[in-house]
């Protein structure tokens, strides 16, 4: 099994930066990748990001690329997404997810964190 709790999110003016933390527990971590993704009202979730948990190999979707960066501290056990740049557009509910390597599917989600941007 595996844990996700996110933090992190709040209130920011647009232009701004915010960090958003996901902070894993269980025992496989190492044969997980970490992704981070979003829901705004009314849209489907839509996926961010990703990280290997093993070796660090990252990946973004094409519409945050140049403001978002996901990156991992494995002594903390938690992934981070740094927003930068961010729009009113940017606001929705953030989840961390985690699957394992060997399955397509995120099996594991967070509970959710909400970022709103102002204009």
């Amino acid at each position: 099994q595996v844990q996700l709790v996110e933090s992190g999110g709040g209130l920011v003016q647009a232009g701004g930066s915010l960090r958003l933390s996901c902070a894993a527990s269980g025992d496989i971590l190492s044969n997980l990748a970490m992704g981070w993704f979003r829901q705004a009202p009314g849209k489907e979730r839509a996926f961010l990001a990703t990280i290997i948990w093993g070796n660090g190999r990252t990946y973004n979707a094409d519409p945050v690329k140049g403001r978002f960066t996901i990156s991992r501290d494995n002594a903390k056990n938690t992934i981070y997404l740094q927003m930068n740049s961010l729009k009113p557009e940017d606001t929705a509910v953030y989840y961390c997810a985690a699957r394992l390597l060997t399955q397509a599917t995120y099996d594991y989600w967070g509970q959710g964190t909400q970022v709103t941007v102002s204009s």
